[in-house]
């Protein structure tokens, strides 16, 4: 049986756009399947761990806000006191709940960083270079296909531990 593509997701209409447009519509598909992971989850779900590591769906979207931090504003439109976060601590910490921790205060932020990220990157071309701590220089070309490679993986670990929480799996 033929499966039919939903033709408003964001991939689907960019399948003939210009490298931007399709760059961008890929890592904002990733970005709402990572929330729609969330949708209808209690706070106590979605901060529940459910495999050996300290992996929760509600901590892959607080590491995945940090990451989005990191790498547009911090990276490509740093102010004053931004630093670029790179080390093991900083790392545990992205994934690490606090009480304030919620699903809405969670998802308002990753947001919050999305729409930044957005904002930041719609600034600069493509073949816009800036020195990476640790890369030596890096394209936000560059970073946008490694946003969406890791905006992809998480979301595929959240549907993981969405499926492992009450059955619901798939991308939409």
């Amino acid at each position: 049986m033929e499966q039919t593509i939903d033709p408003s997701l964001g991939p689907v209409l960019a399948r003939t756009g210009d490298e931007r447009a399709v760059l961008s519509s890929f890592l904002d598909f990733h970005r709402g399947v990572l929330l729609r992971k969330l949708r209808g989850l209690s706070d106590a779900d979605a901060s529940r761990r459910l495999v050996p590591s300290a992996t929760t769906l509600a901590g892959l979207v607080k590491h995945l806000t940090l990451v989005e931090r990191n790498w547009f504003p911090t990276l490509l439109a740093p102010e004053p006191g931004d630093v670029y976060l790179n080390s093991e601590e900083d790392a545990v910490a992205s994934f690490t709940l606090g009480d304030q921790d919620t699903v809405a205060a969670l998802v308002e932020a990753y947001e919050r960083a999305c729409a930044r990220s957005r904002e930041v990157a719609a600034s600069f071309d493509l073949d816009h270079v800036v020195p990476h701590p640790q890369l030596g220089e890096v394209s936000l070309r560059w970073i946008l296909v490694h946003l969406i490679e890791e905006t992809a993986r998480h979301a595929g670990h959240a549907d993981i531990l969405r499926e492992l929480t009450d059955g619901e799996c798939g991308a939409i």
